[in-house]
């Protein structure tokens, strides 16, 4: 189903992937891009669970826009072990205009597509979206 505001369509294994990580904790990370010739959200990378956080910011390209699922593995003050699902809308400032209207138009109706989100993050460069702002959203 394409969406009205971009004309986006959502692949199916975007879904499918996501609901493995989600279920089976399959991934650590999930990127997906948009693949403008074919006006859909792909999966173009998936992350072993025993991957880094560093992995996961090291697969992002640093001038292209990307959408990302990253499964955050964290101890309460409590001591418990717990974990959010983070969605991070990456759009590095020097990315292109078009390709930056395209991702900012598709993300809503992206995110809703991927249930199960807890924390959304929106990262313009590397900074917005540190291991200490992690650590921050998920407590």
């Amino acid at each position: 189903m394409a969406n009205a505001a971009s004309g986006m369509a959502v692949n199916d294994d975007c879904k499918l992937k996501f609901l493995e990580l989600k279920a089976k904790r399959t991934y650590r990370f999930i990127v997906y891009m948009i693949e403008e010739k074919q006006k859909e959200i792909i999966v173009e990378k998936v992350g072993e669970p025993t991957q880094s956080y560093e992995d996961f910011t090291a697969s992002l390209p640093a001038n292209e826009c990307r959408y990302a699922i990253f499964d955050f593995d964290f101890v309460t003050e409590e001591n418990c072990q717990k974990s959010k699902i983070f969605f991070i809308a990456w759009s590095p400032d020097t990315a292109k205009v078009r390709s930056k209207m395209l991702y900012a138009s598709s993300k809503d109706r992206f995110k809703r597509e991927l249930d199960g989100i807890q924390v959304e993050l929106q990262a313009t460069d590397p900074t917005e979206m540190g291991l200490d702002v992690i650590r921050g959203r998920a407590n």
